[in-house]
């Protein structure tokens, strides 16, 4: 059995509004088990037999055939989460600076996004893998920082989302407890 975690793309934004019981009910019904919602902004960890893409591709008909809109999730191993969270340079818990991973299920876009935010300039980023790079807000300025204004481009709304460092420590911590 294989430890999970899911990042939901765009729920509870925008109009799209899914209560995490509703999605652990729905959930019910495909090769999954031991699922367990985090927070209320769309992260799920799970255990199942099926490879990564398979979970991915479950989970979005899942939420197309229960919510009823396009969805987009990025599936990553438990370990591959805890991986992540080592890596990032930057800290958990800052006055000055909220730190950020942007997940992505396409390491080309991840790399186009990249690529666009060092040309811009003015924030710090790290790439942390083929699916995921860290970076840097100012305290109180995350929507206004000029790359969260690109990574919020529809371009990149398939493939890629983005979490608080410290959400991905819960989900990191949660997964492993699935593992364990």
């Amino acid at each position: 059995m294989n430890s999970y975690a899911v990042f939901l793309r765009g729920i509870n934004v925008g109009g799209i509004n899914i209560k995490m019981a509703e999605l652990k009910a729905a959930l019910k019904a495909r090769p999954f088990s031991a699922v367990t919602t985090l927070l209320a902004s769309g992260n799920v960890v799970l255990a199942s037999e099926l490879p990564a893409a398979e979970v991915k591709s479950e989970f979005e008909s899942c939420l197309r055939e229960a919510f009823g809109y396009d969805a987009w999730v990025v599936v990553l191993t438990a370990a591959r989460v805890a991986e992540l969270v080592k890596a990032c340079p930057y800290p958990a818990d800052d006055a000055a600076t909220h730190s950020y991973v942007t997940l992505s299920s396409d390491a080309a876009a991840l790399a186009e996004l990249y690529d666009a935010g060092t040309a811009l300039g003015g924030v710090e980023l790290t790439l942390l893998g083929p699916e995921a790079m860290a970076w840097l807000a100012p305290a109180g300025g995350t929507l206004d920082s000029p790359f969260s204004k690109i990574s919020a481009k529809a371009k990149y709304k398939r493939s890629t989302t983005t979490r608080n460092l410290r959400t991905l420590v819960k989900v990191r911590d949660a997964a492993a407890g699935l593992a364990a």
